[in-house]
């Protein structure tokens, strides 16, 4: 049976906290072996310092940018949707200006993976268990409307199940099937965490099937190179076209 519940009492989180004891406090008597803990990165980010001054938010996300995917102006401004430094591509390189101190926006962890190990290691060895880590973050979808929360940091936990060679329910051969297991757990943590409730954390229960220690960290889920088959943007794809277009075309003449 699956099992998600928010941990209580978590206060607000500032640079220099030490994440693993708070959290360890708030958990204290109601973790099991197997669990998984929902980390949002907004607390990691926090603890690790990743607040900065910036009056403009937009020269923030630029700093944060690698590469833009598309770009759209509208009556509120401008949407940019970036690869950033992670490999990770979202809204506004995932620069916060939400629940921050005013003139200040939130970075992601610089590794969330790393985050994600350090925070397992200190907590199973607090409580002896064996248990894993997903760090969270809200992103939104190509073709679909609204936001979810994925995992974009993980610890000791399979984020991508793979079930090719296995059979389906008919005995086919499953060719592509490979569930994003931590996208999926960071969503149903996600249900009981509620943004405005100040639940930051959340125990995952009855999946200790998934738990590996020397499970790959969140990048194992990010599409890279020739299986990217939407690296760019409607618009940006056109213009990239023109420009080789017109850069042969000079080349001929």
């Amino acid at each position: 049976m699956l099992t998600v519940f928010p941990l209580q009492g978590i206060p607000e989180i500032v640079p220099g906290d030490d994440l693993a004891e708070i959290v360890g406090v708030a958990a204290d008597g109601l973790l099991e072996d197997g669990d998984i803990l929902a980390v949002t990165s907004k607390i990691v980010s926090k603890a690790e310092g990743r607040i900065i001054q910036a009056s403009d938010r937009e020269q923030a996300i630029t700093d944060e940018t690698v590469r833009v995917v598309a770009s759209r102006v509208h009556p509120g401004g401008v949407t940019r949707i970036v690869e950033n430094r992670l490999g990770i591509v979202a809204a506004a390189a995932g620069v916060d200006a939400s629940n921050t101190p005013e003139g200040t926006v939130l970075l992601l962890p610089v590794d969330p993976d790393a985050s994600a190990a350090a925070l397992r290691a200190a907590l199973s060895a607090r409580f002896g268990l064996t248990l894993g880590v997903i760090i969270t973050d809200t992103l939104g979808r190509p073709w679909r409307e609204g936001q979810t929360d994925v995992a974009i940091g993980g610890s000791g936990v399979r984020l991508l199940e793979d079930l090719r060679g296995t059979t389906d329910a008919h005995g086919r051969t499953l060719d592509v099937t490979a569930p994003a297991v931590g996208d999926e757990i960071a969503a149903a943590a996600d249900l009981v965490k509620r943004k405005s409730a100040a639940l930051p954390v959340a125990v995952v229960r009855g999946l200790a099937h998934l738990l590996a220690e020397d499970a790959p960290g969140a990048r194992v889920l990010i599409r890279t190179g020739p299986s990217d088959m939407f690296r760019l943007g409607t618009d940006e794809a056109y213009a990239e076209g023109r420009a080789a277009g017109r850069a042969e075309a000079a080349d001929v003449s």
